[in-house]
């Protein structure tokens, strides 16, 4: 099995679409004793489709009706998940989190559709939303308790390669980046400082500010300041530890 693992992992360095990841992911999954994966941004789908990572092989009736109840955010495997860095069972939940009767809904709902016990590695990155690749059985079939060590490797190289792929692909889609003194704005922009404030700070015009900011937002593409903050954050532009110092 660790054979089995050491292969994914040299394989999924050096592939180049998400198509070619899922592959892999749907094999090794059947290799390790399960039947679904899923590795996922935990976000409504319906507003964040364009940058949200996901890939699963889940039955389609159950991923409709997951999006349709926007499901993501608020899943209870995906909420345990967000209090820990390692992987855990599904059969843990109750000792995560108190589960609500929506959540006793959900994970029932879950089984109807042929969904079994499962496995959920997180996968947390300052500045980015929260995710994890999860593995599952089918209903009715044991979880392959011997082979979770393999799972939680699997699991991790297969975000970070993801998240890699996610980085090539919006890189080719990125205008040039910021200059210099629009990142400099883009700093106290993300501290909260208005256009007067970054002016004071930086010793230019309140206007050039204005104009810098306006800049960035247009190589972004967003309309608002918090967007912008966002997008750079996500994007490695500026860092926590530019917005809060000493964090």
């Amino acid at each position: 099995m660790l054979d089995l693992v050491d292969e994914f992992v040299r394989s999924v360095s050096s592939i180049e679409t998400e198509e070619e990841l899922s592959g892999h992911l749907d094999n090794i999954c059947r290799s390790l004793g399960f039947r679904y994966f899923a590795l996922t941004h935990h976000v409504d789908i319906h507003l964040e489709s364009a940058r949200a990572i996901r890939l699963h092989n889940y039955p389609s009736g159950w991923v409709e009706w997951f999006d349709a109840q926007r499901l993501g955010p608020s899943d209870p495997v995906h909420r345990a998940s967000h209090l820990t860095n390692v992987g855990f069972c599904w059969s843990q939940l109750p000792r995560m989190i108190h589960l609500t009767p929506r959540d006793l809904e959900v994970l029932a709902l879950a089984g109807t559709s042929g969904i079994g016990d499962g496995y959920t590695v997180p996968a947390h990155v300052p500045g980015e939303s929260n995710g994890s690749c999860s593995f599952a059985t089918g209903a009715g079939e044991p979880l392959p308790r011997e082979h979770l060590a393999g799972a939680q490797l699997v699991g991790a190289f297969a975000f970070a390669a993801a998240r890699r792929l996610r980085r090539v692909r919006d890189a080719a889609q990125t205008p040039a980046k910021l200059t210099d003194r629009q990142r400099d704005c883009l700093v106290w922009v993300a501290r909260g400082k208005s256009d007067w404030e970054i002016s004071r700070i930086l010793g230019v015009g309140q206007e050039t500010v204005i104009q810098h900011v306006k800049s960035a937002r247009d190589r972004y593409g967003v309309a608002k300041r918090t967007q912008l903050a966002i997008r750079a954050l996500f994007d490695g532009t500026i860092s926590f530890f530019d917005v809060v110092p000493g964090s």
